[in-house]
C-alpha cells in the first residue's frame, strides 16, 4: 500500500520523464484525500483500542478531598454537633465493570473491528480513483501531444505545398484561385496546431493538478506507449484475459473491490447494532467496588487533641463491593423504537449491498465490452491508416503533378489526419478500459 506522505519535488537536475505509473504513485503520495483517510483510519483504530478496553477491562477512579468547615459540622467521633472549626481530609478508589449488557461491548468491538477494515477500504477507494483520474488525464496529454506533432507535420507539408504552388503559378501551371485556396488550407491548418496545442496545455494542466504537481515545475512524461512501432503493430495487441467471462471476474471484482467491502461492511455493522439494540430490552448486570478512609480534626479548640493521622487512616479505612441489576420495564418505548430503527438501518445497508453487487456485474460486463469494442475499433482505425496512407502519398504526387484539385488534396489530406487521430484514440481507449478490467480481476492499478 502506498501511503501518502510529505510532497517532494524533483529538482532540475534529478527530473526525469515520468511513466504512467510513477505519475500514479506521486498523485497518490501527495492527494490532500489520502492524508484525509489516514486520519481517518488512525480514528478507526483509535475507536477499536477503545471498544476492546470497555469490553475487557474495568473503569477506575480514585479521589481525595480537604475542606475546613467553619459552622456547626457532625463530629464523626460523637456523631453529635460541635460550633467549632474543623479539617476534613479523605482518601477514595473505585472501580467497575459491566458484567452483561446485552452484549454491546462485544458488539462494539466488533463494529469497531469493522469499522477499521472499511477505513482502510475506503483508503483503497480513494487510492483507486486517484490512480484512475491520473491515468485519464495522463492519456490525454499523450494523445493531444501526439496529434500537436502530427498537425505539425501537416502544416509543414502545406507550407511546401504553397510554395510549389506560387511556383508553378510562376509557371502558369496553377491560377490565382488554385494557390489562394492551398494558403486557406494552410491557414486552417496552423489555427488547428494552435488549437490543438491549447488543448495540450489544458490537459498538462489538467493532469499537474491531479497530481499535486508544483504549477510552475515542468511536467516531462512518457510518450512511448504512442510511437510509431507500437501504431503499426495493432493488430499484435494482445487481449489479457480475453477469455474470462463477465461471471468470472464479477466473482473476483466482489471479493477484491474496496466498494463491495465497504459495502459489506456497512450492512454487517446495521446487523450487529440491530442486535445490540435487542438484548438492550433484556436486564443488565453489573459489579462495582470501593474502598475509601478519611482524617479529621478541629484546630482551633483549645485543649483539642486529635487522633494521629496514621491512626485514623487506618481506623477509618472502608471497602465494599456491589452486584447491581437494572431492569428496564417502561422508558417510553425508547428501546423498543430504537430496534425499529435500527432494523431499517439494516433494510437499507442490505440493499444498497445488493445493489453494489448488481452495480459490480453490469459495470464489469460493460468493462469487458468496452474493452472488447475499444480493440476491435484500434484494429479497424490501424487498417484504414495504412490505406489512407497510401491514397494520402498518391494523391499527393498527383497534386504535384497537377492531376488533383486543391480541394482533392485537402480532402485527402483531412482523412489521413482523422485516421491517424482515430487510431490513437482507439489505442489509448484501449489501455484504459484493459486497465479497468483488470482492476476489476482483482490487480490495483498501482500494481498493474
Amino acid at each position: 500500500m502506498v501511503m501518502a506522505g510529505a510532497s517532494v519535488v524533483a529538482t532540475a537536475s534529478e527530473r526525469k520523464v515520468m511513466t504512467l505509473k510513477e505519475c500514479m504513485e506521486y498523485a497518490v503520495s501527495n492527494s490532500t484525500e489520502m492524508r484525509i483517510q489516514q486520519a481517518d483510519i488512525r480514528d478507526a483504530q483509535v475507536e477499536r483500542r477503545s471498544a476492546i478496553l470497555e469490553a475487557f477491562t474495568p473503569s477506575v477512579s480514585a479521589g481525595t478531598y480537604a475542606y475546613y468547615n467553619f459552622g456547626r459540622s457532625v463530629d464523626p467521633e460523637t456523631n453529635t454537633y460541635r460550633a467549632v472549626t474543623s479539617f476534613q481530609n479523605g482518601y477514595q478508589a473505585s472501580g467497575s465493570i459491566a458484567l452483561f449488557n446485552g452484549f454491546q461491548a462485544v458488539n462494539n468491538v466488533k463494529i469497531a473491528k469493522t469499522a477499521e477494515a472499511m477505513g482502510l477500504s475506503r483508503y483503497s477507494e480513494s487510492r483507486d480513483a486517484i490512480c484512475l483520474a491520473t491515468m485519464e488525464a495522463y492519456y490525454n496529454v499523450v494523445y493531444y501531444s501526439q496529434m500537436a506533432k502530427a498537425m505539425e507535420e501537416e502544416v509543414a507539408a502545406a507550407k511546401k505545398a504553397v510554395q510549389l504552388a506560387r511556383k508553378q503559378e510562376q509557371l502558369g501551371q496553377k491560377g490565382y484561385a488554385d494557390v489562394v485556396q492551398i494558403e486557406a488550407d494552410l491557414a486552417a491548418k496552423e489555427y488547428r496546431l494552435v488549437n490543438t496545442r491549447n488543448m495540450y496545455n489544458d490537459a498538462l494542466l489538467t493532469l499537474k493538478d491531479i497530481m499535486f504537481w508544483p504549477l510552475e515545475e515542468e511536467l516531462e512524461i512518457d510518450f512511448s506507449m504512442a510511437d510509431g512501432q507500437v501504431m503499426e503493430q495493432g493488430e499484435k495487441l494482445v487481449m489479457d484475459g480475453y477469455l474470462d467471462t463477465p461471471s468470472d471476474i464479477a466473482q473476483r471484482a466482489a471479493l477484491s473491490l474496496p466498494s463491495v467491502a465497504i459495502a459489506k461492511g456497512e450492512m454487517l455493522n446495521a446487523k450487529r447494532a440491530l442486535n445490540t439494540s435487542k438484548w438492550q430490552l433484556l436486564p443488565s448486570l453489573n459489579l462495582s467496588g470501593g474502598w475509601s478512609t478519611s482524617y479529621f480534626t478541629y484546630p482551633r479548640e483549645n485543649g483539642y487533641i486529635a487522633t494521629p493521622f496514621k491512626e485514623q487512616f487506618s481506623n477509618n479505612m472502608g471497602e465494599y463491593i456491589q452486584l447491581s441489576m437494572s431492569i428496564p420495564i417502561y422508558g417510553r418505548l425508547y428501546r423498543q423504537a430504537t430496534v425499529a430503527k435500527r432494523k431499517n438501518a439494516y433494510l437499507r445497508a442490505s440493499a444498497r449491498y445488493d445493489a453494489k453487487m448488481r452495480e459490480v456485474e453490469s459495470e464489469v460486463a460493460r468493462a469487458l465490452q468496452d474493452k472488447e469494442g475499444a480493440y476491435a475499433a484500434f484494429i479497424q482505425a490501424s487498417r484504414q491508416v495504412q490505406v489512407q496512407n497510401q491514397a494520402h502519398k498518391y494523391n499527393t504526387r498527383k497534386f504535384e503533378q497537377g492531376m488533383i484539385s486543391p480541394i482533392e488534396w485537402q480532402t485527402s489530406s483531412g482523412n489521413w489526419l482523422a485516421a491517424r487521430a482515430e487510431q490513437l484514440n482507439a489505442l489509448l481507449k484501449y489501455y484504459l478500459k484493459r486497465s479497468v478490467v483488470e482492476y476489476y480481476s482483482g490487480v490495483p492499478y498501482l500494481e498493474q
